[in-house]
């Protein structure tokens, strides 16, 4: 007679960073939101979310930023969790295990990634089984890069960045990130990129038709030429640091430099991976990060890597 097939105890998922290749910000909304026009990109810089079933709610964050980041019921991964229980109708428990290499509002979604591998992970212990548009649905409102985590590769973002379509990709890109642990407040980046245009007439954005050409090309160079984020100006005038962090990158050789979101972290786009890792070293040696990391995309969404069955 054979054992039984016993539901797991836990669910370990894994899920990547974003860079903005493109972030065009047009007027505030009636809502508050910004409509926005964003190119997605996932990197290989991840985040790993254990959920197990426990006889209370709680949440445990390792990693260098594990100080940073809240552990109660405001915990975005926290309240993904909640969500995934409140669709089910699941009265269980759980401890989500965050184990941290994404920075802290650093602007590559670090909460919205953790949130994303959260409510696929929370999917599969429970064996819900919901709907890929139910999942879709309870990410846009966790957050509006939560779509994209779950989906992850290159897509673009409309909308607050919360309806997300695929883009077809060529080739590999490597990156190379320039971490400031000090952060910067999503909220007073566009207060400040408000204020620095505010007499200016702003369109609604538009994706270029130069970066979705780079992109089904695998064309770094002309990758290089596309990249552009409306909030740049607002994370340097808030962070002065990052235009030094940003000369000195292309001093040594970066393709390209963009500001990753709200910043305050700094992405270069290097030729190749030997070309980016020769920029890691010559940036931390010019020591004009806290922390210099190499990175590859486009990267999978949040997806599942194992079931932990017995404790």
């Amino acid at each position: 007679m054979s054992a039984a097939i016993l539901p797991p105890r836990g669910v370990v998922a894994r899920v990547p960073a974003k860079v903005n290749l493109e972030l065009r910000v047009g007027p505030r909304r009636a809502d508050g939101f910004h409509a926005l026009s964003t190119v997605y990109h996932a990197v290989d810089l991840t985040d790993e979310i254990t959920v197990e079933s426990a006889e209370e709610w709680g949440v445990t964050v390792l990693g260098p930023y594990a100080g940073r980041v809240p552990t109660d019921e405001s915990n975005l991964a926290m309240r993904a969790a909640r969500a995934v229980a409140a669709l089910a109708d699941v009265d269980e428990p759980v401890h989500i295990t965050i184990d941290k290499s994404i920075p802290v509002a650093g602007g590559m979604a670090g909460g919205s990634a953790d949130a994303a591998g959260t409510l696929l992970a929370c999917d599969s212990l429970w064996q819900t089984d919901l709907s890929r548009s139910d999942l879709e649905e309870a990410a846009a409102e966790l957050g509006s890069d939560v779509p994209f985590l779950l989906t992850g590769g290159t897509a673009i973002g409309s909308g607050r960045g919360e309806q997300v379509v695929p883009v077809l990709t060529q080739g590999t890109f490597h990156w190379v990130f320039a971490l400031h642990h000090s952060g910067l407040s999503t909220a007073d980046v566009y207060a400040e990129c408000d204020r620095l245009r505010a007499d200016e007439d702003v369109p609604v954005p538009e994706p270029s038709g130069e970066l979705m050409t780079a992109l089904r090309a695998g064309d770094v160079d002309q990758l290089a030429s596309a990249l552009m984020n409306d909030l740049e100006p607002a994370a340097c005038s808030l962070d002065s640091t990052l235009r030094k962090t940003m000369a000195a990158g292309l001093t040594h050789g970066a393709l390209a430099t963009t500001v990753s979101g709200s910043g305050p972290t700094v992405a270069f786009l290097a030729r190749d991976k030997a070309a980016a890792l020769d920029l890691m070293v010559s940036l931390s040696a010019d020591g004009v990060a806290d922390d210099v990391v190499h990175a590859r995309g486009p990267a999978a969404g949040a997806h599942i890597l194992n079931d932990i069955t017995v404790r």
